[in-house]
């Protein structure tokens, strides 16, 4: 479980590493669980027969934007979480951009830096973290993107130098 850390030690964390997350395997299980989904049954993802025989990666691959949304549990599995916190919410992304395909069977990780924190009105602080999603034992990262989640408090709870 990551340690747990107040709104006042926020501004201390930008441009540090805040967390690794552990790695998760994405078997062709979830890639056809994420494909029924979203609808995206292009056989690069789906069938490993023909993905094998038709494309240079030896078989399927997961969706970009599955490696993707693996960004959540990683956050939960790795950062810490803010003590004065009611609600998290995902803002968006500044850029992604997909950068290695992930092979079915290989496992990924993220890895989080905070880039930005900033308050915003009484209640809420916005966190733009710049994120990469590593794959085992590849040069290239899978995907790498820019982060933004709106944390929610109780404006008494708001840190007097912010």
């Amino acid at each position: 479980m990551p340690q747990e850390i107040s709104l006042s030690e926020i501004k201390g964390l930008i441009g540090k590493e805040l967390g690794v997350s552990d790695w998760i395997t994405v078997t062709q299980k979830t890639i056809d669980s994420f494909a029924e989904a979203t609808g995206d049954f292009q056989f690069i993802h789906t069938d490993p027969v023909r993905a094998a025989a038709e494309t240079p990666f030896g078989g399927t691959i997961a969706h970009g934007f599955l490696s993707l949304s693996l960004l959540s549990a990683m956050n939960y599995n790795c950062l810490p979480k803010i003590r004065e916190q009611t609600m998290g919410i995902n803002y968006g992304f500044e850029k992604v951009r997909f950068v290695a395909p992930v092979k079915s069977g290989a496992r990924v990780r993220g890895r989080f830096t905070m880039a930005d924190a900033r308050f915003r009105g009484a209640g809420m602080l916005m966190i733009t973290y710049d994120t990469t999603v590593e794959i085992e034992g590849e040069r290239k990262p899978a995907l790498t993107a820019t982060w933004q989640t709106i944390i929610q408090f109780d404006p008494k709870d708001r840190p007097a130098d912010a």
